[in-house]
């Protein structure tokens, strides 16, 4: 094991004590302890619910209801260092829940907003003309990624957006979408070959 590698084990086995210490004061009617609980999981929260259903409102919405739910049903959860999860769990479930209970199309998003400039032909302004057409382009190819990602099957969507995207360890996504670690690679092979045979064609131009 490398020393960053092993460095990093050691932040996550520490992250985990300390949510179990913070479970086992809510549990003894602290809330102040999942106040804590909820910075340190609020802005991951949002990341998903928001790359699932391409609203930040609705994400926050979800969120807020997901630690309401976690608080309400804390005292189910069996391994207290697995809070981080099994919250994830709740907000992927809500999100995809609200998704499916909404009716209009849902567009996700994968980065900041697009470039929406339309100076191109200006004389003597070639390096904004290039600047210009660069960003369309950007444009054009985030609309594609964020068309295909939205019409993967549910499953391959969300482990590509916890794996690939919120880079969440494979046993971490495998419990939110309560599966086999084999199943979480195999879906987010799929989600990555579909998306490729999708782009083909567009990055072949």
């Amino acid at each position: 094991m490398t020393e960053s590698a092993d460095k990093h084990e050691i932040a996550g086995h520490s992250t985990h004590a300390e949510d179990a210490e913070l479970v086992a004061q809510v549990l003894k009617g602290k809330m102040a302890a999942y106040d804590l609980l909820v910075e340190r999981y609020q802005r991951r929260g949002v990341s998903v619910a928001y790359r699932l259903l391409g609203n930040l409102s609705d994400a926050m919405d979800v969120v807020q209801d997901a630690f309401l739910r976690g608080y309400k049903s804390i005292e189910t959860l069996e391994n207290h260092e697995r809070f981080g999860p099994w919250m994830m769990r709740i907000v992927s479930n809500l999100a995809l829940n609200f998704r499916r209970g909404r009716r209009k199309h849902l567009s996700l998003s994968m980065g900041g907003e697009p470039d929406e400039s339309q100076e191109t032909g200006i004389p003597d302004e070639g390096r904004r003309e290039r600047s210009a057409a660069a960003a369309m382009e950007s444009a054009e190819l985030k609309a594609k990624i964020d068309s295909g990602i939205e019409s993967l099957p549910e499953a391959q969507r969300l482990a590509l957006i916890l794996f690939a995207i919120e880079e969440m360890p494979q046993k971490d996504v495998a419990e939110i979408m309560e599966c086999s670690v084999e199943m979480v690679k195999w879906n987010v092979f799929q989600a990555r070959k579909t998306l490729k045979a999708r782009l083909a064609d567009y990055l072949e131009e």
